[in-house]
């Protein structure tokens, strides 16, 4: 059986060519898929699963039918869209998964994360992760109205984005450290992950074995995902029209 990976699809009202992209991939591509794993910021905000906005229903909707048909979706938080809860899964018929997960694929053990966590040079991220992780936190921002969460969401968005303009390109990728120490903690020599948008194939030593990690890439002018079958591991992108 061929299970599928995705990461930073970003959906968002505004881009609906994304949206479309992305079902028509699970109408195609991944149809009869074992799995779907969905690993962080597949949308571009979430401000709730109370939210009732169209794009939810719809992509709540499109899961609902995709797993319904025999495969079994997951989701992991990511950066944008930590707020995703169970009631949202539940509409979607998908599965939460902790960051990071340990799972078996293409016949070996392999780390999935959404690849944050691993950027620890970025020292302004890292406190802003670790206030966006409280329980505390996220309680009294999901207790404010829908309008109020949608204008912090906003300018959450415009403050991350000026940051990371100012930002040397090395600060917002992994660090190498960082990587060999999670999967040495977990055992593997395999790890996936996605939110850097470098999608790239990287082969190392760890403790003097092989060792690999895939990053995936952010839908834009291209989809990108993980073919996962009972022997190997394939980083496939496509063309997406706008």
């Amino acid at each position: 059986m061929t299970s599928y990976l995705i990461s930073d699809l970003h959906l968002d009202e505004h881009r609906p060519d994304i949206t479309r992209a992305f079902f028509d991939f699970l109408r195609g591509r991944a149809a009869g898929a074992e799995a779907l794993y969905i690993l962080g910021d597949f949308f571009e905000v979430w401000i709730g699963d109370d939210d009732d906005a169209p794009l939810v229903a719809e992509v709540a909707a499109e899961l609902s039918r995709y797993s319904g048909g025999g495969a079994e979706v997951y989701l992991m938080h990511g950066n944008r869209d930590f707020l995703l809860g169970q009631a949202f899964a539940q509409r979607a018929g998908a599965v939460l998964l902790p960051d990071p997960s340990l799972v078996t694929l293409g016949g070996q053990k392999v780390l999935l994360m959404h690849g944050d966590s691993l950027c620890t040079l970025d020292e302004e991220y890292m406190a802003f992760r670790r206030q966006a992780r409280d329980p505390h936190w996220q309680a009294a921002l999901l207790a404010k109205p829908l309008a109020e969460r949608r204008q912090i969401a906003a300018q959450i968005r415009a403050a991350s984005k000026s940051m990371n303009s100012r930002k040397a390109e090395d600060i917002m990728d992994v660090t190498p450290a960082e990587v060999d120490a999670i999967m040495r903690q977990h055992g593997v020599h395999t790890l996936i992950h996605g939110h850097t948008h470098r999608p790239a194939r990287h082969q190392f030593t760890l403790d003097g074995a092989p060792a690999e990690r895939i990053v995936l890439g952010d839908w834009g002018s291209e989809g990108w995902c993980i073919k996962a079958d009972a022997h190997s591991l394939e980083l496939v992108h496509w063309p997406i029209e706008s």
